[in-house]
């Protein structure tokens, strides 16, 4: 297995993930400075430079991390355009994993966007132009038969943790992508080793090449992807399938996370698999998580109870109702309501208007529970979302629609008209494509209004006062609930370990101290945040009996420090010499995803 961090207190011996202190290391030469998984570069000491046979391939000068650091930090600094300082990023990741994620987490805040949305998005679009080194496993579906061997190939069973996949449909609010969503896959695991402590060799990205229906890339000479229409119906669930059984074949403890499928699919196959593993659909759950855990945040701020909350959601895909479904389980859980009176408290507003009963087919499965009747809204016009805001009056306003400007100065003060505090969150991201800026929201709503958003903005001020803008931002709790499953490993991911996770994050927002400081904690805080989300998920998996880890603590403080222990930090280890002939595969940097490459 691949090593993680030093260990805390006696709970060493009772970790699921082995720990080590060193590494032992049979690479040498330039085949050591080649691997990303050892490569110290310029920290490499004088005793190492003999031992590994690296004298005369570096510079004479031994420099710690943090000048290595600082100097990665200048040149990431000399590139203006955020795509190149992504490239940068992305190259320094192919030459010395442990420095890019120290750079990384010692600047996370000016970096998420870069490494994450919206940056992420146009390396994506980009992706057969910006192409350099593979990374991660590619599927594509005119080679179902080959799916088994080549997942097999990737890693040994023991060393995978965590699999992010994607077909591409829906990538980041820019839709099809094909092949080039593979960097979504990368990136949502690169958050997991930041934000969650997950070791980066013990993760796998995969893109499930289904063609593409972007016109573009079909056009594009230089498209590295399926040249085809996308599949879908039979073959298409042939091939998902055989995926999550070579998953489960390969990889038996892995969490599969499942990321940016289309609409169509994306609720449908996580209803299909999550009774068959542990498996978690980012779109729908974290959004979902994240949301509830700001409204829940925003709810106590203007001193209400949830089950009293009227929410419309303007955008009814994936993220749409995966918000929808987690206010309702809360109503239900929390407010004592029933799951069809909860549901009548939400309203879903996407191309068509409110979504009402006579679209019949049109409706997904994941709309079909917040659809109204139709005589509800006869006497206005259900596409016009400032007079659905007048009928139903909600206190809670959800943009998931990509509709740039879609919250015009009409519909916010429509908002404001009715209720004291409007709660609303513009969620869509790149933002570029955000329903309304804060700062218009807030002078709109005559400084009222509870914001957060998907993507990073500045605090706005209104009459004085200052107000910080929550980052709605799925990386705040997708981690720390992978990380809680992958520690416990639990055997499927339950309704109560999302709400556990959810009350973890909410009890941790700055305006339960003072209302303008942000419905959500800073991202810059994410690594404790995401210790005690673990700590609250892996609480409730052993009370649901779905954990299937031994010796699990039971005393919080003790679980806190065994978490803890098990996060990798971006710090050098001891590297030990090993003869090549009897070194194991992680001496030999076969380990985890990169080994295949």
């Amino acid at each position: 297995m691949a090593s993680a961090n030093v260990s805390i207190g006696p709970s060493r011996a009772r970790s699921p993930i082995t720990i080590h202190d060193e590494f032992e290391c049979a690479l040498e030469g330039k085949a050591l400075l080649n691997s990303p998984h050892f490569n110290k570069g310029s920290a490499f000491t004088v005793e190492e430079r003999r031992i590994f046979k690296l004298d005369g391939l570096l510079p004479t000068a031994v420099h710690s991390l943090e000048q290595q650091t600082k100097r990665a930090y200048e040149q990431y600094r000399s590139y203006d355009a955020p795509i190149a300082q992504n490239q940068f990023l992305q190259s320094l990741r192919d030459q010395n994993e442990v420095l890019f994620y120290r750079l990384i987490s010692d600047h996370l805040k000016e970096m998420l966007s870069v490494i994450y949305t919206p940056t992420e998005g146009d390396a994506i679009e980009k992706y057969s132009h910006l192409f350099r080194r593979p990374e991660g496993c590619f599927l594509d579906i005119e080679h179902i038969d080959d799916v088994d061997d080549v997942v097999a190939s990737c890693a040994h069973p023991d060393d995978i943790d965590y699999i992010v996949v994607t077909d591409g449909e829906e990538i980041l609010g820019i839709g099809d992508q094909g092949v080039g969503s593979i960097g979504i896959s990368t990136a949502k695991l690169a958050l997991m080793t930041l934000c969650a402590g997950i070791h980066p060799n013990r993760t796998l990205g995969v893109t499930l090449d289904c063609g593409t229906d972007n016109q573009a890339l079909l056009d594009d000479e230089l498209y590295l992807g399926l040249r085809r229409s996308r599949v879908r119906g039979e073959q298409y669930d042939k091939f998902v399938d055989t995926f999550v059984k070579a998953v489960q074949e390969h990889y038996p403890k892995a969490f599969l996370h499942f990321e940016d499928f289309g609409l169509t699919n994306a609720r449908r196959l996580l209803d299909i698999y999550r009774p068959q593993l542990p498996c978690f659909n980012d779109d729908i759950q974290g959004t979902g998580a994240v949301t509830l855990a700001a409204i829940l945040s925003a709810v106590w701020v203007c001193k209400m109870e949830l089950k009293d909350v009227r929410m419309l959601i303007y955008g009814a895909g994936s993220a749409g109702t995966g918000i929808a479904d987690q206010v309702r389980d809360a109503m239900v859980q929390i407010g004592g309501l029933t799951k069809e009176d909860a549901s009548k408290r939400i309203w879903l507003v996407d191309k068509p208007g409110i979504l009402v009963s006579s679209l019949g087919d049109k409706l997904t499965t994941g709309q079909q529970p917040y659809v109204r009747p139709d005589d509800e809204f006869h006497d206005i016009d259900h596409r016009d979302l400032a007079q659905v805001i007048r009928k139903v009056k909600p206190h809670v306003l959800i943009g998931t629609s990509t509709h740039a400007g879609g919250f015009t100065e009409t519909v916010v003060r429509e908002m404001a008209r009715h209720v004291d505090a409007p709660i609303i969150f513009p969620l869509s991201n790149p933002t570029r494509l955000v329903e309304a800026r804060p700062g218009d929201i807030f002078t709109w709503s005559d400084g009222r209004a509870l914001i957060a958003t998907g993507s990073p903005f500045e605090p706005v001020e209104f009459g004085g006062r200052r107000y910080v803008v929550a980052e709605c931002n799925n990386a705040i709790v997708y981690p720390g609930i992978g990380l809680g499953c992958v520690l416990s490993r639990a055997s499927t991911l339950t309704d109560a370990m999302l709400i556990s996770a959810v009350h973890a994050l909410a009890a941790q927002s700055p305006a339960l101290q003072n209302a303008d400081s942000g419905l959500l904690p800073d991202v810059a805080d994410v690594r404790r945040i995401s210790m005690t989300i673990a700590c609250a998920v892996i609480k409730t998996a052993v009370e649901e009996g779905v954990a299937t880890a031994q010796g699990v603590p039971a005393d919080d403080r003790e679980l806190e420090e065994w978490v803890m222990g098990q996060m990798w930090d971006p710090v050098y280890r001891t590297l030990k010499k090993v003869d090549a002939a009897s070194a194991s595969r992680d001496a030999q940097g076969k380990v985890g995803s990169k080994s295949s490459q």
